[in-house]
This record gives C-alpha cells, sequence and structure tokens, in this order.
C-alpha cells in the first residue's frame, strides 16, 4: 500500500509540474526510484536542480553543435557541405584605371577597357603567368565590344546609335549609325553563319550584315522589321530571342548556324502569373536564360509573381513548354555547368541542380550553399592551408549583388575585378544518395574530370561488392557501366580496338589506378522523349557531349546541326569503364580484400559477363581465368564445367591451358581443356599435352590427321618418341 501510495505521490507531482517534467524530462529515468522511494519537497529540489544543470548542459552542447555547422556551412574549406563550388583562384581583371568588365562568349574573352585601349584575358589560362592582350580602339565611350571569331575584327559599340568597327591588321575603321529619332542599338554579335557575318539587333528589328574587309565596310544581307524590347543570345546555342509586347513576354526565335544557316522559330509567348492587385508584371531580360544541356536547347524563365521557373524545350516548329522549376528567393540566377543545371537562389543563398536527361524537372540534390574551394597544384601548401588562406581572403564574398552571372558556368564581380568559374563536386553528390545504378549513370554522363569520374566510378563499384550489397543491385550496376562503355564504341568517342587488348589501357589506366585506389574511402560513403517534333541541336555542342541513348532522334532527322569544332577532349579521356579496366580495377582489388566463400564474387562476375555479352562485347581472357581460379579454389569443378559447355566462359587458348591444369584433380575440367584446344585448331599445343600425359600414339595418329594444319610439323619428334 505505502509502495502504490509513493507511486501517486510521483505521479501527483509530475501533473502538476507538467511544464517543468516537459523541459526536464531527460533525467526523469534516472531520479524516479529516488523520488519513489522518499518524495518529500527536498528531494524534489534536488531533482529539479539536478535537471536545471543537466538542460544547460544540453542546450549549450546543442548551441556548440550549431555553431560549428554554421561556421562549416559558411566557411570556404573543403569540410563544408555542398554540391557546387567556385574555384580558387579566379581569373583576376582588376588593373587600376579600366572600365567595366564585359565579356564576349563568341571568343570567352575578358574584356576590360582602358583610355583608348581594351585588355582582354582568355577564359581558361592563368591570369598569373599571362598577361593580358591589348589592342587599340581609340577614345570615347564604350558599351559593349565584340571580336570577330576569327579575331580579326572588333566590333564597339559606342553609344545607343553608333558601332564602331576596327580592322586589327591595318587598323582602319568604320562606323554604323541608325536614326537616332526612331530606333536605338540594343547590342550585336558576331556568327560563323555562311550567310552573314554580324547581326544587328535594333529596337526597329534586325539587320544581318556581311563584313567586307577590302571595302572597309558592310553589306546588308537581311533585314527583319519588328518591335524589339530587348534580346537575348547565346553563342553557345547559337540562339537569338528577341523579346517584344506589352509584358515583354511575347518572343521570336532564330538560330544562326554554320550547318543550317538561319532557322526562324515560330513565335511563342511565354506564361507570367498575375499579381494580386491585377497589375500585369512585366518580364525582365535578366529572367531569361538560354542554356544547352545534352546538345538540347533550353530556355528558363523565371516568374517572380508566381515563385518558379518555367522550362521551355525549343525545336524546328514549335517551342514546348516542360514544366516549371519551383524557386525559393525572389532574385534566381541560371549556370550550365557539364551538362546540369543550377538554379542560384540568391536570397537564401543556395545552388539547386537539376539533371534534363531524363525530362525530370526534380532536383537531384538538396539546396546547399555555393563555396569556395582551391586548386592546389604539386608545389602549393597544404589544403588546411590554402583553404584558410582563401576563407579569410574571400569571407562573405558569396553570392554579392555585384555578381553578374555568365552563360555557361562564369561568374563576374563586377565591384571587385575578379571571374569564378564554377564546378560540380561530384563526390559530394554522389555521396548524397544511396541509389547506386541512379549515382553511376549520373557519373557516366558527366564530361569535367573524366579520369577523377572514372576513378570515382570504380571505387563505388568496388565499394558495392565489397559491401556485398544484393545482386540485383549489383546487376543493375553492371548494366549501367556496360551500356556506358558499349554507346561510347558505337558513338566513336573511344577507339574500337580497345576492347579486346588490355594494353590499349595503359595510359588511361595507369591515371585510374592511382586515383581509384586514393578515392576508395571516399566511396565507401555513397553506399549510403517522346515528341515527334525534331528538336533544335546546340551547334557547338559535339556527339561526345551527349550520351547516344539520348542523342537518338526519329527516323527523318532535320536537326540543326553545325560544322562547328568539336568542344570536348580528345579519345584518350572518356569516362566509360572498358571491361579490362574493371577486370584490373575493380575484380582483381576486391578479390585482395575480400574472404572466405568466393561464390559472392563469381555471382557478381557472373552479372557483369550477362551485361557484356547482352551489349556483344569480347572480352579479355584474363576475366575468365580469374572465375576459374575463384571457383576451383572452392572445389566448384561442376560450376566451371557447366559454365564452359553454356559458353558462358568463352573459349581461348588461356582458357583451355589454364583447365587444363586445373584438370589435375578433376579428369572432367582437364577434358574440356582439351576439347577446347581442338575446338580453336590448336593443334601444336594439344599433342604437345597428349606428349606430356603418355598418350604417344593418341599424339601420333592425331598429329597425322592434321598433318596439313599449320604448326603440327613435329612427326619426326612424336614417331622418335614412340619408338623410343
Amino acid at each position: 500500500m505505502k509502495e502504490r501510495n509513493s507511486v501517486s505521490s510521483v505521479k501527483r507531482v509530475l501533473i502538476n509540474c507538467a511544464s517543468q517534467a516537459q523541459v526536464y524530462g531527460i533525467c526523469i529515468a534516472d531520479k524516479v526510484p529516488e523520488v519513489g522511494r522518499d518524495m518529500c519537497l527536498k528531494e524534489f529540489l534536488a531533482l529539479k536542480t539536478c535537471m536545471q544543470n543537466s538542460h544547460i548542459d544540453k542546450i549549450k552542447k546543442e548551441k556548440d553543435i550549431l555553431h560549428m555547422m554554421q561556421t562549416r556551412a559558411g566557411s570556404s574549406g573543403s569540410d563544408a557541405l555542398s554540391h557546387a563550388y567556385i574555384q580558387s583562384p579566379p581569373i583576376r581583371c582588376n588593373i587600376p584605371e579600366t572600365r567595366g568588365l564585359l565579356y564576349d562568349d563568341g571568343n570567352k574573352l575578358l574584356l576590360s577597357p582602358t583610355g583608348d585601349r581594351v585588355l582582354s584575358w582568355k577564359v581558361g589560362a592563368p591570369t598569373e603567368r599571362n598577361p593580358p592582350n591589348s589592342d587599340l580602339i581609340g577614345e570615347g565611350a564604350v558599351l559593349s565590344i565584340r571580336y570577330s571569331l576569327d579575331q580579326k575584327a572588333i566590333a564597339i559599340q559606342r553609344s545607343n546609335h553608333e558601332v564602331e568597327f576596327r580592322n586589327r591588321e591595318t587598323g582602319m575603321t568604320f562606323s554604323r549609325k541608325c536614326k537616332q529619332d526612331s530606333e536605338r542599338i540594343l547590342g550585336l554579335f558576331w556568327t560563323d553563319c555562311p550567310t552573314c557575318d554580324i547581326i544587328l539587333i535594333k529596337t526597329s528589328g534586325i539587320e544581318m550584315l556581311l563584313y567586307d574587309p577590302e571595302q572597309n565596310g558592310l553589306h546588308i544581307m537581311e533585314a527583319k522589321k519588328l518591335n524589339v524590347n530587348w534580346y537575348v543570345y547565346t553563342h553557345e546555342s547559337r540562339m537569338l530571342l528577341l523579346a517584344s509586347g506589352m509584358q515583354c513576354t511575347v518572343f521570336s526565335g532564330y538560330q544562326f548556324s554554320a550547318a543550317a544557316g538561319i532557322v526562324r522559330l515560330p513565335k511563342f509567348e511565354m506564361s507570367m502569373t498575375k499579381s494580386e492587385s491585377n497589375s500585369k508584371p512585366v518580364l525582365s531580360s535578366d529572367d531569361v536564360h538560354i542554356v544547352t544541356i545534352y546538345g538540347r536547347i533550353y530556355c528558363l524563365q523565371f516568374d517572380r509573381v508566381g515563385m518558379h521557373i518555367n522550362v521551355y524545350r525549343f525545336y524546328r516548329d514549335a517551342v514546348v513548354e516542360q514544366g516549371s522549376i519551383p524557386a525559393y528567393s525572389s532574385r534566381v540566377a541560371v549556370s550550365s555547368v557539364d551538362n546540369v543545371i543550377l538554379a542560384h537562389q540568391l536570397d537564401a543563398k543556395v545552388v539547386m541542380l537539376y539533371d534534363l536527361f531524363l525530362d525530370s524537372l526534380s532536383p537531384i540534390s538538396a539546396p546547399l550553399p555555393l563555396l569556395l574551394k582551391g586548386s592546389y597544384g604539386a608545389n602549393s601548401r597544404s589544403k588546411s592551408e590554402e583553404s584558410e588562406s582563401i576563407s579569410s581572403a574571400y569571407e562573405g564574398m558569396i553570392y554579392v549583388d555585384s555578381w553578374n552571372f555568365l552563360v555557361p558556368d562564369l561568374i563576374c564581380d563586377v565591384d571587385n575585378g575578379l571571374v569564378w568559374k564554377i564546378c560540380l563536386d561530384v563526390e559530394a553528390i554522389s555521396a548524397s544518395s544511396s541509389d547506386v545504378p541512379s549515382i553511376l549513370q549520373f557519373l557516366q554522363r558527366r564530361r569535367s574530370d573524366p579520369a577523377m569520374i572514372k576513378a570515382l566510378c570504380l571505387a563505388i563499384t568496388r565499394t558495392l561488392i565489397l559491401e556485398k550489397r544484393p545482386i540485383s543491385v549489383i546487376a543493375q550496376a553492371m548494366d549501367v557501366l556496360v551500356a556506358s562503355y558499349s554507346n561510347s564504341l558505337r558513338s566513336g568517342s573511344i577507339p574500337s580496338a580497345t576492347q579486346n587488348t588490355g594494353n590499349n589501357h595503359a595510359t588511361d589506366s595507369g591515371v585510374v589506378s592511382e586515383h581509384s585506389i586514393v578515392s576508395t574511402d571516399r566511396a565507401k560513403s555513397v553506399i549510403g522523349d517522346s515528341s515527334s517534333k525534331v528538336l533544335i541541336h546546340s551547334p557547338s555542342t559535339s556527339d561526345d557531349d551527349v550520351n547516344p541513348e539520348e542523342s537518338e532522334e526519329p527516323a527523318g532527322d532535320k536537326s540543326l546541326k553545325s560544322s562547328v569544332p568539336q568542344q570536348m577532349a580528345s579519345h584518350g579521356a572518356n569516362v566509360a569503364i572498358s571491361p579490362d579496366e574493371m577486370h584490373r580495377f575493380v575484380f582483381t582489388l576486391v578479390e585482395d580484400e575480400m574472404s572466405g566463400d568466393p561464390s559472392y564474387l563469381v555471382s557478381v562476375i557472373v552479372e557483369f559477363l550477362r551485361s557484356a555479352s547482352r551489349e556483344k562485347l569480347k572480352l579479355n581472357p584474363d576475366i575468365y581465368l580469374m572465375m576459374n581460379h575463384l571457383l576451383a579454389r572452392s572445389n566448384q569443378h561442376a560450376t566451371i564445367a557447366l559454365l564452359v559447355s553454356n559458353k558462358i566462359i568463352e573459349p581461348s587458348k588461356e582458357v583451355a591451358m589454364q583447365l587444363v591444369d586445373l584438370g589435375q584433380q578433376n579428369f572432367k575440367i582437364r577434358k574440356l581443356g582439351l576439347d577446347m584446344l581442338r575446338l580453336l585448331s590448336l593443334h601444336h599445343d594439344y599433342v604437345s599435352i597428349l606428349l606430356q600425359d603418355g598418350y604417344y600414339l593418341e599424339a601420333l595418329r592425331y598429329a597425322r590427321k592434321h598433318k596439313q594444319t599449320t604448326g603440327c610439323g613435329k612427326m619426326p619428334e612424336v614417331s622418335a618418341r614412340i619408338v623410343a
């Protein structure tokens, strides 16, 4: 009875102090026995004091953790969590007495006018070692500068009514002006279209001009009259969009391609959400972005009222709205890095990644900040010191108002004269998903750093096997890797001869072996279109940029293509993993680390053979030798016989000789090896084995039977052995 009253006392006290018990309930379990024995005010006060101290310690610990997470999220070090980063050091264009920073995307030049000259930096070249080039442009105002694609001439927009052209070789100049009272010049660009060299955009339309350096003038090839409020153009897509209408939502589109000439798209209108006050919002040029993804041209339009990004895809005879991407900021910028769309939420200072390969508008990662990472050379300081130096130098410069996002993957900091390049952290993206086959598909579509991506795929595959994932998952992963390699062979992005020999991979594999071993530990964290219309392709994207499965078009393909030189790296750099690399950098390394029953590894190899057989790939015999060795080690000779009989193990001299050696303990296996030698017409080897086993008469009969066969001129030797 007394014990029951004690329990009731505890219950009554807890009810009366419900608010305190909720806060301090963590320590209740430890103190209930004490309270139950002798519930009085003194003990309860002691209990409350204990729980208060525990609660304070917990809050302090949580604050420390939160502070650490905020510090890491806001830092620029390599330990911070992010899927995209800007690479340091940036291109430095902050030379005194310069007037702004311009970008010529046709030649990938950063331009900075100063006095009567213009300084130019080539994007991608290290600015520390290569000083800027300088060209004379004369005195006067400069609104924009465009070099010709052969860089023999310069077009300088002096005002809204005048453009000056300067021949770099002769220094001769001339100007083209428009009517000041009725039209303004919005801009211009050079093109590789066969019918014109320059496109001049005015508020009254566009003029297609032919540049004549000999006569030092221009010839009008064609003019289009229409009202233009502003325009958007990217040299990567060769696509020009002209905005008109009261809300600037009606668009006329043109593509100026070297192969197809001038292609006019049908006029279309972008959708805009009405505001609550029924006022009609006006679309800004800053909210329209042209991007090229897997050779397909898209337009992304930010709807500020509806807080979403509309996605349009361009076809020859239509512009189709694909859907919308949600936006979480009143200001949004768009970049395209390695066929991945980056939607920068500028107010929230995070970036979201989208992969449109499967026409999916779902993000492939959580919204995370854009970090700053340094590139470390062989003679540079340690990573920690370099990271700390970068953080202190550029702290607070992420997503500042002076940033100007340049298509596809550059950020121009106008105030500081810096240009940053945006990169993907594929390792972080891989570690954020547990769907390994999907991650491998994503990695196989990347082209930014083939050696690193290949090493990461190899490390992920090894980890997948070492953790003994279900065979169904292994089979999907093998299908992805083998299909990617087969597609690369068919597209010609890698030489077809490499599939039969291992030596041909020596150059790539030497790089892979070094990186793949290093990346194994990182990879362990990873294991955790139906339209009949013909789409417009980006002229500057080579076949290597696009997965062959995606690039296939319907019969009678009329896709717009160009003869622009390919922008991809040489055939030697490819993310596809060959069967020889799979054997040397996955199966062989995994065999050394795995112990016990090898049946799991054999099952993995069988799945790889199944995938290779479906793609009709010729494999190196080494992989069959490895499987036979594993089966023989566990005395599974019957399985070897079954695989050989069903031609799962392809016949070869190496396999036949191995079967003969393994047949020392199993006559059936030895017979399979001898039969394989006969099947391959390796008569000399067959006779030699018969002689070694003492079957002289059978060897003589076989040699006489095949005396016309090359390699069997051993009859005198056989006869002498029989006589002896």
